[in-house]
Formats: C-alpha cells, structure tokens, sequence
C-alpha cells in the first residue's frame, strides 16, 4: 500500500497559556497542503519493523515515528508477524510542516486498513495523540480547529483553493520545545483570542490576510532573516504570510498559480516549494488513489 503523507500549515496559531502538565494550551487552524512524503507499507510474515528511509538522514528504528506507529498498531490489535516499511522524505525536517507526524498517522491509517481491522475512530485518535499532538489532525486532513495541545481536533469546512509558496533557509532549523521556551515569556494571555475564533465559527470567510502565529514574535528575533522572507512573500502577491508552525519555514497565499510561480522565482537563495492547499474529501480521495497504486 502506498500512501502520501501530507504537509500541514497552520493558518492561526495561538499559545494561550502553560497546562498543569507543562504542556502548552494551543489554538490553531491546521490546514493541509499538497507537498507530502511517500511511504509504502506491507505485511511480513517476520516478526518486527523493517523500514528503510530515503531523502533525508532519519534512524530507522524504533525513535522513529512511523516504527512506533507500526508497533503500537500490531500491539493495539495483536497481530502476528511484522511490517516493512519505506519512507521517502519530501517535507523538511525541522520547519514546522508536520512531516513526521504525517507519516505516523499515515501509517496509522494505511496499516489499519491492511489489517483488515476496525477501531473505533476515537480510539484511533488516542493513538495518534499518543505519538504526537499534531498526529490527530493528520488523521483528519483538510481544514481543521485544534485545541488542547493541537491532539483534539474539530473539522471545519473547506476555504477557497489557495496556492502556497514555503520557502525554508537551509541552515536554519528551529527545534519546537526551544520555541516554546523563547515563547513563555510572551504568551497570549486571553485564553481564546477573539480573531480565532470568529474565525473557526465562521471558517469559509477566513481572510488569507488573517494569519495569525504567536512564534513569530520570538523565532523572527532571533532568525531576522525569516522576518524577511515573509516580507519578500508578500511584496511578491501574497495575500497572507506567516511562519509555519514554530518555524522555520515561512509561507505565503496565492490566489492563482502563476502568480505563486513568480513568488517561488524570486527565491532561488533558499529551499522552496510549491504546493496548494488540500481539501478534507481531496485528502481521503488522493489518499485511496495512492492505496491502491
């Protein structure tokens, strides 16, 4: 079975407060994008995980979070044998796009259905959670509201089709928990901000200028350079411009491809990709056409 991993931007992204279990109390609007991994996944009649991994300098054991999600799927639902597993890397690491959490619930899913199996879908959503906050979303797809730690999710409907243009320096990568300590000193203080949420009740007239990141404050003082290219992405068109997740990819909204090829031109200094924004039924639709490839 293959399946295609997607990339997720967030669209809003607000940190309100530090939780009893030092975890961070998020609001963010999570919304999938066409840039996705490659990863094919079988049955063995051997016993453990063989996976093997290309595009990127990843371990290949059980730190990984597609071995973990394999695992604790043979676990959850006790089956004999083993898997293996090849993933190929298109998201970069470390720049706030969730690729390795989109591999985990892909092979999540993607196992699950091997098997021949149900679980419950909450059920599969603890799973997920236990892997990583964002895994959830990832199972979801498409537009959606996370709150908690981003693991509880609500769908919301689709926005107009955008074109997005992620441009990622290639020295620069930004660890989520340092992130979280440059930002506890600056967090949102109103436990929903008012944007946000008029936002989530009324998704579909979400503006693109409404982007919203609580990391930029933080992660642009000490990268200035990513302050920049945000502002490169908007005098290039873009509608809206944000950091992805706690960086270090920034991003910008098109709303017409050629105009986000020309965007994409004028960063040939760094990593760039091209991609659009995914619907939730594009999600499942392109997720069964690779199944079945």
């Amino acid at each position: 079975m293959r399946l295609a991993a997607f990339a997720k931007i967030n669209l809003q992204l607000a940190v309100t407060r530090t939780r009893p279990d030092g975890y961070h109390e998020l609001r963010t609007i999570f919304q999938s994008i066409s840039l996705h991994d490659d990863l094919t996944i079988r049955r063995s009649r051997r016993a453990g995980i063989d996976l093997t991994i290309s595009g990127a300098a990843l371990d290949p054991g059980p730190e990984n979070l597609v071995w973990r999600a394999l695992d604790l799927l043979s676990r959850e639902l006790r089956l004999s044998g083993g898997w293996r597993a090849r993933l190929h890397k298109h998201i970069p690491m470390g720049a706030g796009l969730g690729g390795g959490s989109s591999d985990a619930a892909a092979a999540l899913a993607g196992g699950l259905r091997i098997s021949g199996k149900r679980i419950a879908p909450e059920v599969l959503l603890e799973m997920g959670a236990s892997l990583g906050a964002d895994v959830p979303f990832f199972l979801v797809g498409g537009r959606a509201l996370g709150v908690g730690r981003g693991d509880e999710v609500y769908p919301l409907e689709d926005g107009r089709r955008r074109w997005v243009v992620v441009a990622l320096p290639k020295e620069i990568r930004v660890a989520t928990p340092e992130a979280y300590r440059w930002l506890d000193a600056k967090l949102t203080k109103t436990a929903a901000p008012p944007k946000l949420f008029v936002s989530c009740a009324r998704s579909w007239s979400l503006e693109d200028a409404d982007l919203l990141n609580d990391f930029e404050a933080v992660v642009f003082d000490r990268y200035p350079i990513l302050r920049e290219m945000k502002g490169r992405l908007l005098q290039a068109g873009a509608a809206g411009a944000a950091l992805a997740g706690s960086g270090s990819a920034v991003f910008g909204l098109f709303q017409n491809p050629a105009q986000a090829r020309r965007a994409a031109r004028k960063f040939q200094d760094t990593q760039v990709f091209l991609a659009r924004t995914v619907t939730r039924g594009e999600f499942r639709r392109l997720g069964e056409t690779r199944r079945r490839a």
